[in-house]
């Protein structure tokens, strides 16, 4: 079968989940059997990985789309954050990047040869449908997040919201990782749920396999990693901080990412008293290390469809407390589970877990155990009957 996949990152040039999704299924579908081209914005080097032939739109013209490759980093220019001065999550130009990939991605596959088209969130969408249209080749479009996930339901850009409903309605069949972006599919975007299959993410375990790694200090660490925006919850994160500081003094609080809240997460730390015990590590490339040194790791999104680091700390055999906001919620038993804005349990919770250290302990050995199950060959044979159901209903 030979596939073509368009997003908007792939490793190396990666800013979260949709990323690391699109490796791990690529990888999948590769060892199933399947070809691959992956079309995705051009990034001003060469990438070259055995298993996907990877074509880089706009790369033959010497056009760059973008100043970088992060889809979900919004700009300083837009506010920073929850309450102040706005929520727009996208920056200056990106509109106008997306119409750019749209046409160069459709004049650079006009003579490959391909079975299905399968995009990878909104900003393929238009491009997917173009092609669509022209090579009358069916189209699947995998739904990781939504504008109303990423600006927590607060002012979603309308004609985002629209090019989603485009892309779910001219599909031949849509693929979301988790009921709970089912649900709001369902409900906000009307699509049948006939239409909608429910494919789980999975984790490279092999990579965060191997020993715990010492961050060199005497304290504790609690950790939270990925984009400092509304979706994922920042500002609780601190919130719970605080209060466990009341009762628990030898802490070190640890932020991995980058994004817009970033400066007022800075500022919020510094007004509570509280920025000698946290650290703001910015853009790590190396995760597995600080998945490895930490003592816990917190995912407290605000709406999270998935929540793919949650599978990476586990597999790290680090302790591990999510959002019930999350689709992972519904496929890991082996962890705690707190509502995103209840941060008096939320600190209970981290506090009971520091405290007790054979919690910990029974806690990263049954979590490292259960995030074996995710495996990336599961969710490409999914994928591929799904592929399949479509290209043989034809």
């Amino acid at each position: 079968m030979k596939i073509l996949m368009l997003g908007w990152e792939f490793p190396p040039f990666s800013s979260g989940g949709l990323g690391t999704h699109c490796y791990g299924l690529t990888r999948g579908l590769h060892e199933r059997g399947a070809d691959i081209i992956f079309v995705m914005p051009a990034t001003g080097i060469d990438l070259k990985h055995g298993f996907v032939k990877i074509i880089q739109a706009g790369k033959d013209k010497l056009i760059r789309i973008g100043s970088n490759l992060t889809p979900y980093m919004p700009s300083l220019a837009f506010g920073r954050g929850r309450g102040k001065g706005g929520l727009d999550v996208y920056g200056l130009g990106f509109f106008q990047d997306v119409q750019r990939y749209t046409e160069l991605a459709a004049e650079a596959v006009k003579n490959e040869d391909f079975d299905i088209i399968h995009c990878h969130d909104w900003m393929t969408f238009p491009a997917g449908i173009k092609i669509k249209m022209e090579s009358k080749k069916p189209m699947v479009v995998t739904v990781h997040s939504t504008e109303f996930d990423r600006t927590g339901s607060l002012s979603p850009n309308k004609w985002i919201c629209d090019m989603e409903w485009a892309g779910m309605y001219f599909a031949d069949g849509v693929i979301t990782v988790s009921n709970y972006m089912k649900k709001q599919l369902m409900e906000r975007y009307q699509v049948p749920g006939e239409k909608i299959e429910v494919v789980y993410n999975a984790v490279e375990k092999d990579k965060y396999a191997g020993d715990r790694v010492s961050f060199g200090i005497d304290e504790k660490v609690v950790l939270f990693l990925g984009r400092v925006t509304l979706q994922k919850g920042p500002d609780y994160f601190l919130d719970a901080a605080r209060k466990v500081l009341k009762k628990e003094r030898n802490v070190k609080f640890v932020v991995v990412g980058k994004g817009d809240m970033l400066p007022a997460m800075i500022e919020k730390s510094i007004e509570m008293g509280i920025a000698e015990h946290v650290f703001f590590a910015g853009y790590a490339e190396d995760i597995v290390r600080f998945y490895k040194m930490a003592d816990l790791y917190v995912m407290p999104s605000v709406s999270e469809p998935f929540g793919i680091t949650a599978l990476e700390a586990l597999a790290s055999g680090t302790p591990v407390i999510i959002s019930k906001q999350s689709g992972v919620s519904e496929v890991v038993s082996h962890c705690m589970k707190v509502d995103f804005w209840d941060t008096d349990e939320l600190a209970n919770k981290i506090i009971g877990i520091l405290r007790y250290l054979p919690l910990r302990k029974e806690m990263g050995k049954n979590g490292f155990n259960e995030a074996q199950k995710f495996d990336w060959l599961n969710v490409a044979d999914r994928v591929m009957n799904i592929y399949s159901s479509i290209l043989n209903s034809r």
